[in-house]
């Protein structure tokens, strides 16, 4: 038997987060030097999942099926293609970041009945996060995927609860009952969605008799599997929903803006960066793979309600005054323009989708890991706080444009190779919606520039005046991904040629092909 590398990749963090947690009290410093080599490991082990991926092979590679519970046609299947290896290849990247982002946020909370904060919880929770969302992207057992899609609400939950960002303005009385009440209104929100898809999870097996997907879609494909019209409707609604609010899409949004204000920055980015990735993957894999006919039957309804995004995300972002909630209504845009590409129903919007999903991932970890780092050194997140910050900080405010640039997707870096596509892919066949986004992307100009005006130029206010610049530390956090950010910005033909077969299948499963061209190419 071939050795088990998909569940080893998913494992490794799990055992991880066990072995962070057993470590003693007194030994902090030691509970994150063993998150971080289990981060890294696993990153070892995902690198192996990328070389050994072959984008000209079969669908689902690296395959592993095993019976589970056979009374109900449970498996422990996994399975993945290029767009499952590719988020795999980003979570794995991000979190050993995140750990040493967040190297201090978790330590001793020196207050007057002092209160403790437990360090090895902090890292045990991060690395669990990472265990659940990499066997999410694996799983090809439609109840397996199930069960650890709702399993991480549980220590997101108390990340976001438990260990909130300590800048407030209002006291840490205040601070701690606004982190539970994001926290909560997160958990409600997603168990919302999570119950409605368990509801369409067992009218699937009704109708299926099994969880198996590469199952499933080849009875759909051979004609032995016909669902009625109505019950394919309702079912994809099931899912959709839940993946709607887990992405976020409007009106399903409303818990992010919450959950990244009241997170320490590396959770903002692992909410936001990682796991929101699950719910757009989910609708190309589950939605369009299972429920092709009820994808193209919801489709105009779903490219309204991301256009909607997209305006509303970034609108909200110019008016913001704190810089956790502007980067928040600005990924809720972002993922407008993800979920626009995949019901755009081309190749073109497909491929730009998922690479949006890698590179909004990249950008959005650079963009609020440096404001992290900002709002800890002055103890506020409000913009109108900060001021002439590059004058005293030059690497940490120019970082924080690379950051923002990235965001508004310049040229010549990664956001806007996949922007480029997703609008590309879109107008080609909806010309209207294509149009009507490209406002988006005068609105990400407006919101980072003015972020960046406010608080990085102009006088050097009083508060800032003795700000310290990024330390060694901060920047081993941030450099490799602004390389990155550059690199797939010039040459992002690694991460297509890995993404673009598998995209391919996915047009497959809903009958879908590019439209012809008005004008023909000269012979």
């Amino acid at each position: 038997m071939s050795f088990p590398l998909l569940t080893a990749t998913a494992v490794l963090p799990a055992i991880g987060a066990i072995a962070t947690a057993a470590v003693p009290a007194a030994k902090r410093t030691a509970a994150k030097w063993l998150a971080l080599l289990f981060s890294l490991a696993t990153l070892v082990l995902a690198i192996v999942v990328l070389v050994r991926f072959d984008p000209d092979g079969d669908r689902y590679q690296l395959t592993e099926s095993h019976a589970w519970i056979a009374d109900f046609g449970v498996r422990y299947e996994l399975g993945v293609d290029g767009i499952a290896v590719a988020l795999i290849a980003l979570t794995a990247l991000l979190i050993p970041f995140i750990v040493l982002a967040g190297w201090h946020d978790a330590d001793p909370l020196e207050t007057g009945n002092k209160r403790w904060r437990p360090t090895q919880g902090f890292f045990a929770l991060i690395l669990a996060v990472e265990a659940m969302v990499i066997i999410s992207f694996e799983a090809t057992d439609v109840f397996l995927f199930y069960i650890f899609f709702e399993a991480m609400l549980i220590p997101l939950y108390f990340l976001i609860g438990g260990f909130g960002d300590r800048a407030h303005e209002h006291g840490e009385e205040t601070a701690a009952t606004q982190r539970s009440y994001a926290a909560v209104k997160f958990l409600l929100y997603n168990l919302a969605g999570g119950l409605i898809m368990l509801a369409a999870v067992i009218g699937l097996y009704v109708v299926a008799g099994n969880f198996s997907l590469p199952e499933i879609a080849e009875a759909r494909a051979n004609g032995s599997l016909d669902m009625a019209t109505n019950t394919e409707r309702w079912l994809f609604l099931g899912f959709f929903f839940a993946f709607a609010v887990k992405a976020p899409l409007w009106p399903l949004h409303t818990w992010l803006p919450n959950a990244m204000q009241e997170s320490t920055a590396p959770v903002a980015v692992l909410i936001t960066a990682v796991v929101d990735k699950v719910g757009t993957f989910a609708m190309l894999r589950f939605c369009l793979g299972l429920f092709p006919e009820a994808s193209k039957w919801a489709t105009p309804a779903v490219l309204v309600l991301a256009v909607i995004s997209i305006i509303y995300g970034a609108l909200l972002a110019v008016g913001q005054r704190d810089i956790k909630r502007l980067i928040a209504y600005a990924s809720i845009s972002h993922f407008g323009f993800i979920i626009m590409g995949i019901f755009a129903m081309t190749s073109q919007g497909q491929s730009g989708a998922t690479l949006y999903m890698v590179n909004h991932g990249i950008s959005t970890a650079v963009l609020m890991l440096i404001a992290g780092f900002l709002i800890s050194r002055r103890g506020s997140r409000l913009i109108a706080d900060f001021g002439g910050v590059q004058k005293v900080a030059p690497v940490l405010a120019g970082t924080f444009l690379i950051g923002g640039l990235a965001t508004l997707s310049l040229p010549g870096l990664a956001p806007f190779v996949s922007e480029f596509l997703v609008l590309v892919g879109t107008f080609t066949r909806y010309p209207v919606i294509g149009i009507i986004a490209t406002f988006g992307i005068v609105l990400a100009a407006l919101y980072t520039l003015v972020l960046y005006q406010r608080t990085m130029t102009g006088p050097v206010r009083p508060e800032v005046s003795a700000m310290p610049d990024l330390r060694v530390r901060e920047i081993a956090v941030v450099a490799p991904l602004v390389v990155l950010l550059v690199f797939l910005g010039v040459y992002p033909k690694p991460l297509t040629d890995v993404v673009n077969p598998a995209v391919k299948h996915t047009m497959s499963d809903v009958q879908k092909q590019d439209p012809r061209p008005e004008v023909e190419a000269a012979k």
